[in-house]
Formats: C-alpha cells, structure tokens, sequence
C-alpha cells in the first residue's frame, strides 16, 4: 500500500497511511467485490470488509492482514480465536469486530457442514411446467421468464425479464442473454404465461422465439424450449417440433 512522508516533531519524518478511501477504485475491498465478486478477493480482503476500518497504523487491509499473519493465514486457526485474545490482541478491535469475525467465521463452518442445495433438473417439457405453473397460472397479465440450465438439465437460476399487460410482453434479448453468460448457462427455457387461457402462440411470439434462439446460439446457449402457460395447461414449441 501507497504511503507518504510527512515532517515529523524535530523535524524527523514519520509515515501517514492512505485511507482505503484514497486508493484506486479497483484496489478497495467492497468495490472490488461489487465489481468482479467475493470469489476474487483475497482472505485479508474478505476480513477487511467486516473490520470496516483499521487503526492510527494500519488499513482495515492490513489489521487484517496482521490477524491472519499471527494465525499462520489458517481460517481454521483464526476460527478458535475468542473475543478476548482479538481485542487483547490486536490494536482496533473492539468487541464489536471481535463479535463480527466470530460470526462470520461461525456461518463459514455451518455452511461447509450443510448439504447442497438441490437443483431441479429439467428432463422434459412437463418438469419446466410444473417448475413455473404456481408462478404465471393464475396471474391476471402477462410475465416472461427464462430458465437457465446446466448442461445436466440443471436449473442455475430462474429470472422474470419482463412484466405486460392482459394481452403481451415485451422481452428483451440482451437482458434475456445477459444473465445466460453471467450463469454461464448451456441452454435456456423461456416461458411466458397467456392470462386469456388461450394456448396457441401468437405470431410476436413465434417471432421472438425464432430472434431469441438465433441470438442465443451466437453465444453457443442453446434455446431448449418455449412454454406458453394458462391454467393447468401448456404449449411447448419443443413438443411441437418447431424450436
């Protein structure tokens, strides 16, 4: 980290530190994470985030840092620290922060301790409906979702693009391709839901069908399928040999 010299008493220099809040953007802790995600940061970063501020001598980056060094930079070892050897220990730590790391420490070990989450894998067209039926069924307008999968099936996420009236809506292909690539999806099933109860595909939505599975394939994402939803009943362009 950038420091700088000042004049010190008897005309000595001494060292003040830069505030995170001086440093480049990409350089701080939370931006960094905003930007380009947790995964990216180191382990000093991650504790400086839940420091929030360091001391007179050292950033959040290096109090944490300083933590990790007497632990040997082991989580495991910084997990048996209790509140009084962090306050005792290290200049800037209340029990407040002290609180805070243990917390965090603790959620860490309850997470590794739990099973994954399970993913709903979509084998066929029926999987997807029951999947979104309770969502759109009994909607008075129009909603268009997309469901993102794994190359197993699996769903990564399921996300609302667009909200309409009783008769349409508007779907967007970039906000629909945007998340695909970000889930680094293989294939997407778009639904969307007719209020009216009507089943057939409107030729917008034959049209948007056919601009989406182009557009996805130029991002090598595959369009698996097109559910049109009403109550109890769907429409697949998969089943109907037209996608």
């Amino acid at each position: 980290m950038v420091r700088k010299k000042s004049g010190g008493q008897n005309g000595i220099s001494d060292e003040k530190k830069l505030p995170i809040t001086a440093w480049a953007l990409d350089d701080r802790p939370r931006e960094k994470l905003l930007a380009r995600g947790a995964s990216v940061l180191s382990n000093a970063e991650l504790l400086a985030i839940l420091l929030g501020s360091g001391n007179a001598e050292e950033s959040a980056v290096e109090l944490a840092q300083h933590i990790l060094n007497t632990t040997g930079n082991n989580l495991n070892a910084l997990g048996k620290l209790g509140v009084r050897e962090l306050v005792s220990g290290f200049k800037g730590i209340g029990p407040a922060k002290a609180v805070t790391i243990i917390a965090a420490v603790e959620l860490g070990k309850r997470r590794a301790a739990e099973e994954p989450l399970p993913r709903s894998q979509i084998r066929s067209s029926l999987d997807a409906f029951h999947l979104m039926h309770s969502l759109l069924a009994d909607l008075p307008h129009e909603e268009f979702w997309v469901l993102y999968l794994s190359r197993s099936q699996q769903v990564l996420d399921k996300i609302r693009i667009g909200q309409g009236g009783t008769g349409e809506v508007l779907a967007d292909i970039r906000l629909i391709l945007k998340p695909a690539i970000q889930l680094l999806a293989s294939g997407m099933i778009a639904v969307h839901n007719h209020p009216s109860g009507n089943l057939q595909p409107s030729t917008q939505d034959d049209k948007l069908t056919q601009r989406l599975k182009q557009a996805a394939a130029l991002m090598d994402v595959h369009l698996l399928d097109h559910l049109i939803v009403t109550d109890g009943k769907y429409y697949s362009y998969a089943d109907e040999g037209r996608i």
